[in-house]
């Protein structure tokens, strides 16, 4: 299976984000993102086998952080360029604290094989994807005029094990496993 970990985004953030996409939606046929797929990566796993899922719990599990993660959802970019962008991604900003907490789930897994990601954490939210040329002047314009659009604000206070299996149009996201943080009072 095919695994990651990841934020969840609460009801009231995925609403203003689906104001976003229904702006963006029409001015490119690329393959956006499902609403309810929307989150934040903290580690890519990759394939995983369902026999060593405990395992993977083991390590993941002690992984108390013990504050808030305050997440801002701001800005809209490319990845890699705009000149020959791939992905259509928001801006996540949680401040020192969460690349810290990626940093320490990708040392937790470390231990158990699972390499450590050699482009740095990016935490970003992506939107769409584009796989095929197609014209994006209408789309690049779009972004431009939304670029400086803050999106929205939360608190996370879990962080999920998901497992993503294909699907007819896109990909399949299932919770797998959920992780309080342990915060301070």
């Amino acid at each position: 299976m095919r695994l990651f970990t990841a934020l969840d985004l609460p009801p009231d953030m995925l609403l203003s984000l689906e104001s976003l996409l229904a702006a963006l939606r029409p001015e490119a046929a690329i393959k956006w993102s499902p609403l309810d797929n929307l989150h934040i990566t903290t580690k890519f796993i990759g394939e995983w086998p369902d026999g060593r899922l405990n395992e993977l719990d083991a390590q993941l599990e002690p992984l108390r952080f013990r504050e808030w993660l305050d997440i801002d959802l701001h800005d809209l970019g490319w990845f890699p360029n705009a000149h020959a962008p791939r992905v259509l991604w928001a801006g996540v900003d949680g401040g020192p604290a969460l690349p810290a907490f990626a940093a320490q789930t990708e040392d937790a897994l470390t231990g158990l094989g699972i390499a450590k990601d050699p482009h740095g954490f990016a935490p970003h939210l992506t939107l769409a994807r584009i796989k095929n040329p197609v014209p994006l002047q209408r789309l690049r314009a779009k972004v431009e005029e939304l670029q400086k659009t803050p999106i929205g604000h939360f608190r996370a206070a879990h962080f999920f094990l998901y497992r993503s299996d294909p699907g007819a149009n896109s990909s399949i996201y299932r919770k797998i496993r959920t992780y309080p943080f342990e915060l301070k009072s």
